[in-house]
C-alpha cells in the first residue's frame, strides 16, 4: 500500500514538473549532441593506427562485408592495409572468432563506403556515441520530466573520458552501449504508455485494473530487439536482458496496483507474464539468430559444417544450426577460460574509481622525431579514462540513488540501479578472466543519468526559496563546471595528441595509470 501511495505521489509530482509546451525539450538535447559530435568526430582518422583491438574488428568487419564470415589475415596484414588502402589482403580461410557478428557488421558500414582505413571503421561507432548523448539527454527529461536535468546527464555523457575515446575507436563495446542504451529509454516509453491506459482503467472503476488487458506494446517489442541486438555484438547483453525484462514486469504490477487492482500480483502473472516472455526474449532471440545471417548464408564460416554427417540424438535438428550451436560452445569456452595475463588487465572491484585504465595507443618520440621539441622528449597516449570526476561523483551518486530507491521507493532510482546492476555486476562472477575496465562504457551512460538526479535534488525542487535555489545551482553547477574542466584537462590522452613529457607526467595522478 505504502509503495502504491508512494508512486501515486510520484506520478503527480511528474506531471506537475513537466510544463505543456518546452520549446527546449529537442533543441536542447540536439544542442548538446552537436556538441558531442563535433568532439568525435574531429580528426577522426588520427592516429592512423590500429589501436588496441581494432587489429581484430574492424579486418573482421570487412570480411563479413566482402563474403558473410570472418576470415584468417596474414600476419603483415596491418602493415599492408596501413601502408596502402589498395592492398586488401583478404583470404578464404575462416578465422574463429570470440564475439557474435552484429558489432562487426555495424563497424563494416563504415569501411564499405570509406575503405578499410581508420577513420573508416571508427565512423560508425563515433556516430553512435554521439547518438548516445543525444538519447541518454532525451532519457533524462522523460525519467526525470526536467529538460535541464536530461541536458546535464547528456552533458556529463559528451566529456567523460572513456565514452569519447570508446566512441573514437572501431570496438565492440561502444555498439554494445548504443543498444543497452536504446532498450532502456524504449522500455521507459513503453512504461509511460502503459500507465495511461492503467490512469484510464482506473477511471472506470471496479475491477478494470484488474482486467485490463494492455495490448501491442511495440515499445517493449522494440527494447527485446535490441537486446537481443546488444547479444549479438557481445553476450554481455544477456544479463541486461534478463533483468530489464524482469523490470517491465515489476513495473506492470506497481503500475495496476496504483491504478487500483485488488490483486496486482496476480493480475500482472495473468496479463503480462506471458506477453513479456514472448515480446522480450523471443524477440531478442529472433534478432540474435538473424545476426547470423552470413555465417548461415554462405559456406565457408569457421565450423560452418560441424554436424554435416553426425548423428546422435539431435540429428532432426538441421545441420546448419548444430554447428551454429557447437560454435557457440566454444565461444564460450573461449570467454570463460581466457585468463592470459595482460598489462592493463584490472579487477571489477577497482573499475568504478577508475584505477586502472587501458592505454591502447602509445609512442614516445624523442625531441626532433614527429614534431616534438620538447627537451625531455613527447608523449602519444590513447588512455582509456573515464573523466575521473565524474567518476568518483558517481560513486556518491549511485550511493544517493539507492537511497532514494530503498527509503523513498523512488521507481527512477530503482531504473538506474537496475542497469548499474545487470551492466556491472555479472563482471564479477570472471575474477580470473583477464577483463579490462573499458568494458563499463555501457555502464557510462545511467552513471550520468545518476550523476544528474543527484545535482537535481541539490538545486532543489521548484518550490524551493530563492535562496536555496540559488545555493543549489551554485552548487550543481560547479560540480558540472569542474567535470568539464577535468575533462579538458585529460583531452590530450584521449586524442593522442603529441605532448611533452612533463605535461604527460602532470596527468598521471595514480601510480596505477602508467
Amino acid at each position: 500500500m505504502a509503495l502504491a501511495v508512494a508512486e501515486r505521489r510520484q506520478e503527480r509530482e511528474t506531471v506537475h514538473a513537466a510544463p505543456a509546451e518546452d520549446r527546449y525539450r529537442w533543441w536542447g538535447p540536439l544542442a548538446v549532441a552537436v556538441f558531442a559530435g563535433v568532439l568525435r568526430l574531429w580528426n577522426l582518422g588520427y592516429p592512423h593506427a590500429f589501436v588496441f583491438d581494432e587489429t581484430y574488428y574492424p579486418k573482421d568487419a570487412w570480411s563479413l562485408w566482402q563474403q558473410g564470415y570472418e576470415s584468417a589475415w596474414p600476419d603483415n596484414a596491418n602493415q599492408l592495409i596501413l601502408g596502402d588502402p589498395q592492398v586488401i589482403p583478404l583470404s578464404q580461410a575462416a578465422a574463429f572468432i570470440a564475439h557474435p557478428p552484429l558489432g562487426k557488421w555495424v563497424i563494416g558500414l563504415g569501411t564499405h563506403f570509406w575503405g578499410l582505413h581508420p577513420f573508416g571503421w571508427r565512423i560508425a561507432v563515433a556516430v553512435l556515441g554521439t547518438l548516445s548523448v543525444l538519447m541518454v539527454a532525451r532519457i533524462g527529461r522523460r525519467l526525470f520530466r526536467s529538460t535541464l536535468i536530461g541536458c546535464t546527464a547528456g552533458l556529463l555523457l559528451a566529456v567523460d573520458g572513456l565514452q569519447f575515446v570508446m566512441s573514437r575507436v572501431g570496438l565492440l563495446d561502444g555498439v554494445s552501449a548504443f543498444l543497452v542504451l536504446a532498450a532502456f529509454g524504449a522500455l521507459l516509453v513503453d512504461r509511460d504508455r502503459t500507465r495511461d491506459l492503467l490512469r484510464a482503467a482506473r477511471a472506470e472503476g471496479g475491477r478494470a485494473a484488474d482486467e485490463v488487458r494492455l495490448g501491442l506494446r511495440p515499445w517493449r517489442l522494440a527494447a527485446g530487439v535490441l537486446l537481443g541486438a546488444a547479444c549479438a555484438v557481445k553476450w554481455t547483453g544477456a544479463p541486461v536482458l534478463a533483468v530489464f525484462t524482469v523490470l517491465v514486469l515489476l513495473w506492470d504490477q506497481a503500475g495496476r496496483r496504483a491504478a487500483g487492482a485488488h490483486r496486482p500480483w496476480r493480475s500482472m502473472l495473468r496479463r503480462d507474464l506471458w506477453p513479456a516472455a514472448l515480446s522480450m526474449p523471443v524477440a531478442a532471440l529472433a534478432a540474435y539468430l538473424l545476426s547470423w545471417t552470413g555465417w548461415l548464408a554462405t559456406d565457408g564460416g569457421y565450423d560452418r559444417h560441424w554436424a554435416d554427417g553426425r548423428g546422435g540424438a539431435f540429428s532432426w535438428v538441421p545441420a546448419p544450426l548444430r554447428s551454429l550451436w557447437h560454435y557457440h560452445s566454444e565461444i564460450w569456452h573461449f570467454n570463460t577460460t581466457l585468463t592470459s595475463p595482460h598489462t592493463y588487465q584490472s579487477n571489477p572491484w577497482s573499475w568504478l574509481v577508475q584505477s586502472r585504465p587501458v592505454s591502447m595507443y602509445w609512442e614516445q618520440p624523442k625531441t626532433g622525431e614527429k614534431g616534438c621539441t620538447a627537451p625531455d622528449g613527447c608523449a602519444s597516449q590513447i588512455l582509456a579514462l573515464g573523466t575521473p570526476l565524474l567518476w568518483w561523483a558517481a560513486c556518491f551518486a549511485l550511493a544517493y540513488a539507492l537511497y532514494r530507491w530503498f527509503f523513498r521507493r523512488d521507481w527512477r532510482s530503482g531504473a538506474i540501479l537496475a542497469a548499474v546492476a545487470a551492466v556491472y555486476l555479472p563482471w564479477f562472477r570472471y575474477q580470473q578472466r583477464t577483463v579490462f575496465s573499458f568494458y563499463m562504457v555501457v555502464l557510462v551512460p545511467f552513471l550520468c543519468l545518476a550523476v544528474a538526479q543527484m545535482l537535481g535534488a541539490m538545486l532543489g525542487p521548484a518550490g524551493s526559496t530563492p535562496s536555496r535555489r540559488r545555493w543549489g545551482a551554485a552548487g550543481a553547477g560547479l560540480v558540472v563546471v569542474a567535470v568539464m574542466g577535468c575533462f579538458a584537462f585529460f583531452l590530450p590522452l584521449y586524442t593522442a595528441e603529441l605532448i611533452p613529457m612533463s605535461e604527460w607526467h602532470d596527468r598521471m595522478w595514480f601510480i596505477s595509470w602508467i
